[in-house]
């Protein structure tokens, strides 16, 4: 008999269950409820004083739709507790908040917005913050002088790819007393599970693979019950809960991801093997591929190698930009992780705010494209950037 326990990751979210329905509904319908009444004050301080369960105030976390999300969320990550949040940026700066007031040490590179997010707000309330380089990851330990801070990365990392390994950096991370928090969006939770590698808390903008769909806006959190608690104050004071519609319509979302994310897995590795081949494309950046440098420590703490990879176009960023205005099928847009395939130059939108010679330092090459490759047949995405490198290059 299986039990939510050993079901497979498909099975737990399409019968992810918290409420049952009245009318037999086989989901939760949207409940959009800001206040919850009580019969007398009695009940209502038991409730706000933890003696028994109830509902209190949305903002607070207490709504049906949000905690029906939230158990299934869990489950994805094989996690006790999850939050959902108004967007990744939001459950990043809670966590970072709850989490990261000792120190904050990241390795790696990093989505542009968490870096504006670490350098222009963190430091400016008095959080050190320190930067490693993905080479310079043997100086971790001795940037952790002190215990309570917080190890924060990305892998695979945006925008190339570069995968960092989770369970060494964790054993590292946990002998001098410090937490690690891993960014899984590229990833999702079904291609990698950074909490049974020994990390302590993951996060993921929903908006991306979660959701799949580019039609809404979210951030979750997994973690530990007691590594939760504190992260739920900053998020019900800052106001940061998801709203119940948008929980119900990531639970919708959610019950397909394994199916679109190994689709996404087939399709990106069918493009990178074909850009590998092209004349005009310099460098692929893809996990999948056995040419990749961190293509071995994927397939150990990989069960797919996602729907991303970047490629370096000859002839720089000017012909980089006329293969992304070339192209029909890939849409220029930021984000990621939807059913239709996006192109974007990373110089132009994610790393825009970084100097050259940072990008550069960090691999971020001037003919760079990163490509969120989606659900289209691959032949047709394949023909799309064989043209566009034809006219822009």
């Amino acid at each position: 008999m299986t039990t939510p326990n050993n079901q497979g990751p498909a099975t737990r979210i399409i019968h992810n269950r918290r409420h049952k329905d009245a009318f037999g509904s086989p989901y939760s319908p949207v409940y959009n409820t800001t206040t919850y009444r009580f019969e007398n004050t009695a009940d209502l301080l038991d409730v706000i004083e933890g003696r028994s369960d109830g509902n209190l105030y949305t903002r607070w976390g207490t709504n049906p739709s949000i905690q029906e999300l939230e158990q299934g969320l869990a489950g994805l990550e094989n996690a006790e507790a999850a939050l959902g949040f108004a967007s990744g940026m939001a459950a990043i700066s809670a966590t970072l908040l709850a989490h990261g007031r000792n120190g904050i040490v990241c390795v790696g590179d990093l989505y542009g917005g968490t870096q504006e997010l670490l350098k222009n707000h963190c430091q400016a309330l008095g959080i050190p913050v320190t930067f490693l380089f993905r080479e310079e990851q043997d100086q971790l330990a001795e940037t952790l002088n002190e215990p309570g801070k917080l190890v924060y990365f990305e892998t695979p990392a945006n925008p190339n790819m570069a995968i960092l390994d989770i369970r060494t950096i964790a054993e590292t991370a946990h002998q001098h007393g410090a937490l690690v928090a891993v960014d899984n969006t590229f990833a999702s939770p079904i291609n990698q599970k950074p909490l049974e590698l020994g990390a302590d808390l993951v996060l993921h903008s929903a908006t991306k693979y979660l959701g799949g769909h580019s039609d809404l806006t979210a951030g979750a959190l997994m973690t530990s019950a007691s590594l939760a608690k504190p992260v739920v104050a900053w998020r019900k004071n800052l106001g940061q809960l998801i709203a119940p519609e948008t929980a119900a319509l990531l639970s919708r979302s959610l019950r397909t991801l394994p199916l679109r994310v190994r689709q996404h897995n087939e399709n990106a590795l069918a493009v990178a093997q074909a850009m590998e081949q092209h004349p005009k494309v310099t460098k692929v950046h893809y996990p999948g591929l056995p040419s990749f440098e961190g293509h071995d420590l994927a397939k150990q703490q990989m069960t797919g190698f996602g729907g991303m990879l970047s490629i370096e176009v000859e002839g720089g960023q000017q012909a980089a930009e006329k293969v992304a205005d070339s192209l029909k099928v890939f849409l220029l847009a930021t984000s990621l992780g939807g059913v239709e395939s996006l192109v974007s130059q990373p110089s132009a939108t994610s790393h825009h705010g970084l100097s050259r010679e940072e990008r550069l330092k960090r691999g971020i090459g001037d003919g760079m494209l990163r490509l969120s490759v989606g659900l289209e047949d691959a032949a047709d995405l394949i023909q799309d950037l064989n043209d566009a490198l034809t006219q822009g290059c």
